[in-house]
């Protein structure tokens, strides 16, 4: 690699310059020298650390420790981690920490992954992150062009490197030392020189310049190339974007569980150092599977195949863990049993929550019991091979309930007190696919006291919805679709792991559907299942909405107001991308709401380009996307990330699966095709109202899906007697418009004070040191926008020692970054001029509590991190 093979890079820098002429008369360079490793894509992360990742680290110390005026930025931590465990020497160690002293080695971002920023939720994305300084790299074409402001201030930042590079960084230091010298020498009005980011943002900050505010909107769909959009991969490998969730949420109730377990004391014996390693490992799969080519579904099957193991692994150690603590240590099930057992179920959010869980037994006739041998109303329905059991159960804050499940033949003699029901099926004719379908008269209806959903018997399709709050009839219905790939070798623009480009309109691919609905007195359950044709033994798709029949008081509202579905979708022709496509009547303009990481709701207006329109205007939904009219609101709640457009007024459609063989040669070659054979099952909460109204469900109603209570089964016998366990909390229960974001042991072993920290690894004291167990994270989130409701809009006030009273005393409140690294009152952040004369700068407008004060404020969509110390009993 010669001189030669930089220079091009001078043109668009020189071309940069001269149109930024007017206003700096002197560009320059930031040189930021970077390798981009990616931690799972092509190769595993064991394959990469063998064949680049371990020399970058090795090669790039030694030559910073060579010549004082290169820098470099490390990235992704997870490899850093391997690389300092298991292969860096004590000289190596020692390099590191002198190149960190003298910041010509910064560590950016801090987390274990470079993680997405599309299909990835806000409690991933901290979770994985230990700082905070973001660079934008990856942005539409359209917003690059434009992006010209890094050239009229005349600093300009150039990323050196990019996937797996500096693995040789002798060479590339070398070369690089050359170009640096070639333009300082020789081209006039021109610097350059090594930097770190930090010496950028530095230098312009110091320039005390004034830059336009971009408001709240993302940039998304991104795109590398005129007219294509970088929209397929919210979709791509929907099973590992729902497991990744699914193990988040289980992870979050497990780091509750062991702090309530642990706080105020332990009841029985149980190994902290082997609980938290149940928890690391866990911590580290999900944090792992966010990176930008693992959730989002971009890498090869050998790759798919590590995150799953990874992620199946953590996950059964903190369900061992959360058994050990409320099971009495019995033998743990995860499948259908013949004889009767126990369920432990637990409520991992800080509200006292109403639903109905659903357990898989092994018989048709069922006595559900609480502690006190009290019946519990439940529904047993019937499965092609065993039966689904339904129960309701209401939990406080942060606690569980313990039920008993008997077959009715082995139950007491006093078969008066159960409360469990059987469900009766009704089977409806299979209906053909109509060209052109009138509304029709021939309706059944499925009601409760919020909803009556009316099924058309002439297309077995839904017909509409009628809700009770507005009384307001919506005509609603759904279908399958299916967008059809075009697989032409010579186009440069295929749908792929990545891209989507579909070759036209979607069409509809059923023929048939086969109607059933399964009453109850808990639960009634509609089936639809779609057949490619009318002669068809088996379904492709198929929908199971459900409404609980519950009283619409304070508890059972979230259950009432909303229709739970669950998608089937699959296996797949190839080279087809499914879609569930909901039309309605409501007036929304072709104007579509959509998330953003589960955090903020982003306002997408339809874009009417000129080429390759369809997939131009699909977005992320990561956890919600609503339309709407002047009078109602249709929400969508996702118990994962998908795709998702409204490409007609009133309707909204959202990709589900996809299989695709990508006609691009590199990517066949390096495996990163996506012919994903298997079934998608995704689940779905649909709410319907009057505006005001659901938007006051909204947040919380995505809570109440994003972290469902978590069942435990245990056998039932003599040693597992139908009585409460020993350990037995007092509910945590927050005001409605916070959510309690993590309750935490972290069980870090380093100072919280950053300052004694680095004087004890300067000093030599490092490894050996014990897990802190006295710290307790502790995170909260506003879940409404400011003006977005008279109540629970407005900043709320708590006081923590109240509200953890049953986990101890709370002795002292400490306010830390939000990951929880740094003492809030040790940050020093940077305030920067605007265009619209505000100066903006990070961190919370609120104060810190006050030393001991146990009073916090949160105001609307604002996140504070705290240290929570209590008394040691």
């Amino acid at each position: 690699m010669g001189l030669l093979r930089w220079l091009p890079l001078l043109g668009p820098l020189v071309l940069r310059w001269l149109l930024g002429a007017q206003a700096a008369d002197h560009i320059r360079i930031f040189v930021v020298p970077h390798s981009h490793m990616d931690v799972g894509w092509i190769h595993t992360v064991q394959e990469s650390m063998q064949a680049y990742a371990a020399n970058v680290y090795t090669s790039v110390v030694e030559e910073l420790a060579r010549k004082k005026k290169r820098r470099f930025i490390l990235v992704e931590q997870e490899f850093f981690r391997l690389w300092w465990d298991g292969l860096a020497s004590d000289k190596q160690k020692r390099q590191v920490h002198q190149l960190l002293a003298e910041r010509r080695l910064e560590f950016v971002i801090g987390g274990q992954v470079m993680h997405d920023e599309a299909v990835t939720h806000t409690d991933d994305q901290i979770l994985q992150l230990t700082g905070t300084a973001v660079p934008v790299a990856r942005v539409p074409i359209a917003v690059g062009a434009a992006g010209d402001l890094h050239a009229r201030h005349g600093q300009v930042r150039l990323l050196l490197g990019c996937d797996e590079q500096f693995f040789n960084a002798p060479v590339q230091l070398s070369n690089m030392d050359l170009l640096l010298d070639h333009i300082n020498t020789n081209v006039g009005g021109v610097s350059a020189e090594y930097a770190t980011l930090s010496d950028y943002f530095h230098a312009l900050h110091v320039l005390n310049l004034t830059w336009p505010v971009r408001d709240h909107q993302d940039f998304l769909p991104y795109s590398s190339e005129a007219f294509e959009a970088w929209t397929g991969f919210y979709s791509s490998h929907s099973g590992l974007k729902g497991l990744a969730r699914r193990a988040s949420a289980l992870l979050y109730a497990g780091e509750s569980m062991f702090t309530r377990f642990m706080w105020p004391a332990p009841l029985r014996p149980l190994d902290p150092a082997w609980a938290l390693q149940q928890l690391r490992q866990l911590r580290w799969a999900v944090s792992e599977v966010q990176h930008h080519d693992g959730i989002t579904g971009t890498h090869t099957p050998e790759v798919t195949e590590m995150y799953v193991e990874n992620l199946h692994a953590g996950m059964q150690g903190v369900q061992k863990l959360m058994a050990s603590i409320v099971l009495d240590r019995t033998r743990v099930h995860s499948g259908p049993q013949p004889g009767g057992h126990f369920a432990v179920v637990y409520n991992p959010l800080a509200w006292t929550v109403t639903t109905i869980v659903t357990l898989t037994v092994g018989f048709s006739s069922a006595s559900v019991t609480d502690k006190s041998g009290q019946p519990v109303p439940a529904q047993v329905q019937g499965m092609p091979s065993a039966y689904r059991l339904h129960v309701l159960t209401t939990i406080p804050g942060l606690s569980y309930h313990r039920y008993s499940i008997r077959p009715t033949e082995e139950a007491q003699e006093d078969t008066e007190k159960t409360a469990t029901t059987k469900a009766i099926t009704l089977r409806f004719r299979l209906r053909p696919r109509r060209r052109t379908e009138a509304r029709s008269s021939r309706l059944v209806s499925v009601k409760n006291d919020c909803y009556t959903v009316f099924m058309d018997l002439n297309t077995n399709l839904m017909h509409s919805i009628w809700e009770r709050q507005s009384n307001r009839t919506v005509y609603m219905t759904q279908e399958f679709m299916e967008y059809h790939v075009n697989f032409n070798l010579g186009e440069p623009n295929l749908s792929g792991n990545y891209l989507f480009t579909p070759e036209e309109a979607a069409e509809p691919s059923w023929g048939a559907v086969r109607l059933e609905i399964v009453e109850g007195e808990l639960v009634t359950e509609i089936r639809q299942y779609f057949y490619s044709t009318v002669t068809a033994k088996y379904h492709s798709y198929a929908i199971f909405s459900r409404v609980a029949h519950v009283p619409q008081d304070s508890h059972g509202e979230l259950l009432c107001r909303r229709i739970e579905q669950e998608y089937q979708v699959g296996p797949l022709n190839m080279n087809r991308e499914a879609i569930l496509r909901t039309s309605t009547d409501l007036n929304s303009q072709q104007v579509l709401y959509s998330d953003n990481n589960g955090y903020q709701m982003q306002r997408r207006l339809f874009q009417h380009h000129e080429k390759n329109k369809i997939a131009r205007n699909y977005y992320p939904m990561v956890q919600s996307a609503f339309i709407e009219d002047s009078g109602s609101r249709l929400v969508l709640l996702s118990e994962q990330a998908h795709g998702v457009s409204s490409q007609e007024d009133g309707q909204v459609e959202v990709m589900l699966h996809r299989r695709l063989w990508n006609g691009h040669m590199g990517a066949i070659e390096r495996g990163l095709t996506l012919n994903d054979t298997s079934t998608a099952r995704s689940l779905f909460w649909l709410l319907l109202g009057p505006r005001p109204g659901i938007a006051d469900l909204h947040p919380r109603s995505g809570l109440a899906l994003q972290h469902r209570p978590i069942v435990l089964l245990g056998e039932l016998t003599e040693t597992a007697p139908n009585s409460p366990g020993p350990w037995k909390p007092e509910a945590v229960v927050l005001p409605p418009s916070l959510h309690l974001q993590i309750l935490s042991i972290p069980g870090w072993n380093y100072s919280s004070n950053h300052t004694q920290h680095l004087q004890s690894l300067q000093k030599g004291h490092r490894g050996g040191a014990k897990a802190h167990l006295h710290r307790v994270l502790l995170r909260l989130h506003h879940l409404y926008e400011a003006e977005g409701d008279s109540v629970l809009s407005q900043p709320v006030t708590v006081n923590l020692k109240a509200v953890l009273r049953g986990l101890g005393s709370v002795v002292a409140v400490e306010e830390r970054s939000l990951t929880g690294t740094w003492d809030v009152n040790t940050l020093h952040r940077w305030s920067w001029r605007t265009q619209d004369d505000r100066q903006h700068r990070g961190g919370s407008d609120s104060p810190s509590p006050p030393q001991g004060s146990p009073n916090v404020t949160i105001r609307p969509k604002e996140i504070r991190t705290f240290f929570i110390h209590f008394r040691e009993e």
